[in-house]
């Protein structure tokens, strides 16, 4: 595999859908650099990790699935940098998702880097690494709480998220809790907690050279998930806005995504993502109103993804997402007293 991209972001946006995923390494501000890695399937295309200067060494922000053609371009991108995969003293985690974490473990098993990340995540970590059920049973039961049985058969019929071996899965060298700094040569990172995409999710933001190390909490072109994960917590969506409006009260600082290019202004996109979500809960109202009543008739209701798909449309893993990202927003609508729920037997049902 032949990468020789070492080119720089340090005066904007590289420009294109698609060429931040070019592989690579590129220079986002001094002593920082982005280096795209390659994810399984046609969902996401790639993920950002961050190499940043630590001493003699490298602290990495975010790590890849544990793949091996992600390992590959890793260690090829960080030669590029004068680096290898032992110079790496740390991984700063975001969130728990194999995309982000697992390629830390295989490194850490290596060369002994020591891994961190939110405390949030401890309740999903130990359900992947202790269950000995598959996954299918967790969403069943969410799907079934929103009247989503044709879903469900669906997933029967082809195949459920598999929760994965569990020598995927250990627990990180350290917990992240808020309101610690992590200091490193000439910058200081601060960890935030913003939980929603998921419980343990953290920002790092370095306000001294003005960057966000945003993960999957804030991204340039798409809206991260809400309420996808077995630990499910009861208001996912509204944790979500909590913590977008408490990253939007910080000072304004470049975004760094873990998809996506580099951006000038996280608040920018913030107030896009805010007036997003304002926009899909008056159309979850208006779909109870139209007479659906529970989640899985509202989804059915909306459109999806950038396109405006129908959920008829829509594969079946991708039509559970929408599911229950439908129930995340319908019961913030409750919390708000814009809707009321009950129970019908084992199904939440909506009215306006």
């Amino acid at each position: 595999m032949e990468i020789t991209a070492r080119d720089n972001e340090l005066g904007g946006v590289i420009s294109g859908p698609h060429e931040w995923e070019v592989p690579g390494a590129f220079a986002v501000a001094e002593g920082v650099h982005r280096i795209p890695l390659p994810l399984p399937g046609d969902r996401l295309r790639g993920v950002n990790v961050y190499a940043i200067a630590d001493g003699a060494g490298l602290t990495l922000v975010d790590s890849g699935w544990a793949l091996a053609e992600a390992r590959s371009r890793l260690e090829a991108a960080l030669a590029l940098i004068d680096h290898e995969l032992g110079d790496v003293c740390r991984f700063l985690v975001t969130h728990v998702h194999r995309d982000h974490y697992t390629l830390a473990l295989t490194v850490r098993r290596l060369f002994g880097s020591r891994v961190l990340l939110g405390a949030g995540e401890q309740e999903s970590l130990d359900f992947v690494m202790t269950r000995d059920d598959r996954a299918a049973s967790v969403y069943s039961r969410l799907l079934e709480r929103c009247g989503a049985g044709p879903v469900i058969e669906r997933m029967r019929r082809d195949d459920w998220p598999e929760r994965g071996p569990s020598a995927d899965w250990e627990k990180p060298d350290e917990w992240l809790t808020g309101a610690t700094d992590i200091e490193l040569p000439g910058r200081i990172l601060r960890v935030v907690p913003t939980p929603g995409h998921t419980q343990g999710h953290v920002v790092f933001a370095d306000a001294g050279h003005g960057l966000l190390f945003a993960g999957d909490h804030v991204l340039p072109h798409i809206t991260p998930s809400i309420g996808f994960e077995a630990a499910r917590p009861p208001l996912p969506l509204g944790d979500y806005l909590a913590s977008l409006r408490l990253v939007r009260s910080m000072p304004d600082m470049r975004l760094l995504p873990a998809h996506g290019p580099v951006t000038g202004s996280a608040h920018a996109r913030i107030d896009e993502l805010m007036a997003h979500h304002d926009r899909r809960l008056d159309a979850c109202v208006a779909v109870i109103r139209q007479g659906a009543t529970t989640a899985y008739e509202a989804a059915r209701l909306l459109t999806w993804t950038r396109r405006e798909r129908a959920f008829d449309d829509l594969d079946p893993f991708n039509q559970m997402m929408a599911v229950m990202e439908t129930a995340a927003h319908l019961d913030v609508l409750v919390s708000q007293r814009r809707l009321r729920s009950g129970a019908d037997g084992k199904v939440t049902i909506y009215q306006a």
